[in-house]
């Protein structure tokens, strides 16, 4: 079977998904290519996208959040999507891009993020392509303009507890496949919270916490960690910088300088996240999609911090109104967030029972098994 799996740079979650489907799908015999949509059509849209993402949604919040909030409630008119700007370099683009997907002559379609779902809904309504076509929804809502592609044959959503969400916006019940955020298998696999200090060289009976800021590392860990050692209690923290490499030199300072009941671990860009999560009691950090999917997996108690205004503070009501995370707020600091956490075993129980209910650790593999044995239309 051949599967032609359509991203878009705008954070990296998109991109991770689209990497734990393909290694899945070719372990298992089938053919893979995967394609950032807009390197085809347009680079100059490919930067602006990307480096637009991450400058509005770190620097312009206010804006950023406007302009979703908009979104959302597009049938007030303030958005058109026969107006788009997305939309006219999609329609700009279409017949070159059809080339591109036909020569490769997929038997599927995954497409990891809206825009692109738009550009095959659009070369669908051209007759210029046939392959049935799946969306992946990266986060706990469902995104503008998810319902105005009827193209797309199937859609994953986050959680079951979204289809009605999916049903209200016009989405048929045949369409939703709540299958989970797919994430790297490696998360599906246990280790015990011992076996993960030992191969981590932590201490195995200190509270262990778990603090990451995304990809890029916007979370302010200083301002965290020194909030944190208030809580007055005795703990292990390991900090992810992602690729933020003055914020991890930054951290190699802090530790030197810390004398408190604080331990400090820095590391830069990791690639044994689920090893950290198995390790960890909680986990501070940035609601997106991919991070909560993992964290979820791993029935790991969260702590959330520095939402991006839209599809991030979503996710958060998602994970508060189900019982599976805090949220640090000006008059509810990261200090009293962990101190109300560790100091209540019972909640810990709870919300990690919470988490096991509701998440889906096997999403890659049930939307694989989907694509290879059920996608027949």
């Amino acid at each position: 079977m051949r599967v032609m799996i359509l991203s878009v740079t705008a954070g990296f979650g998109h991109h991770a998904t689209a990497k734990a489907v393909s290694d899945m799908l070719r372990e298992r015999g089938a053919v893979v290519e995967t394609v950032d949509v807009y390197a085809y059509i347009s680079k100059i849209v490919k930067e602006t996208i990307d480096k637009g993402y991450l400058f509005t949604s770190k620097h312009t919040q206010e804006l950023y959040r406007l302009a979703y909030l908009l979104a959302e409630n597009r049938g007030t008119g303030y958005f058109s999507t026969r107006m788009s700007i997305i939309n006219i370099v999609n329609a700009l683009g279409a017949t070159k891009f059809a080339r591109v997907v036909n020569d490769f002559a997929p038997d599927a379609i995954v497409c990891t993020h809206v825009f692109a779902a738009q550009l095959v809904d659009d070369l669908k309504k051209r007759y210029l392509l046939s392959a049935p076509a799946i969306g992946i929804i990266t986060d706990y809502t469902l995104h503008p303009y998810w319902e105005e592609v009827p193209r797309i044959e199937f859609i994953v959503t986050a959680s079951e507890l979204l289809t009605h969400r999916a049903l209200k916006k016009g989405i048929a019940a045949s369409r939703i496949l709540p299958f989970g955020i797919p994430i790297h298998p490696k998360f599906n696999q246990p280790i015990s919270p011992e076996e993960a200090r030992n191969r981590l060289g932590l201490a195995l009976d200190r509270p262990t916490i778990l603090m990451m800021g995304g990809s890029m590392g916007y979370s302010d860990n200083k301002k965290l960690i020194q909030q944190l050692e208030l809580c007055n209690m005795p703990f292990q923290l390991m900090v992810v910088c992602g690729n933020n490499k003055k914020q991890y030199a930054e951290m190699l300072n802090m530790k030197e300088q810390l004398h408190g009941p604080c331990t400090l671990y820095p590391y830069g860009f990791v690639t044994n996240v689920e090893e950290m999560m198995s390790a960890a009691d909680c986990i501070i950090t940035k609601p997106g999609g991919l991070t909560v999917s993992e964290a979820l997996a791993k029935n790991l108690p969260m702590i959330l911090v520095n939402p991006i205004p839209g599809h991030e503070e979503r996710n958060v009501e998602f994970l508060l109104n189900n019982g599976m995370a805090c949220l640090v707020t000006k008059t509810f600091p990261v200090d009293e967030a962990v101190y109300h956490l560790f100091k209540s075993p019972q909640r810990l129980r709870t919300v990690r029972e919470t988490m096991h209910a509701i998440a889906h650790p096997d999403a890659t593999e049930r939307l694989c098994n989907f694509i290879l044995n059920e996608l027949v239309l």
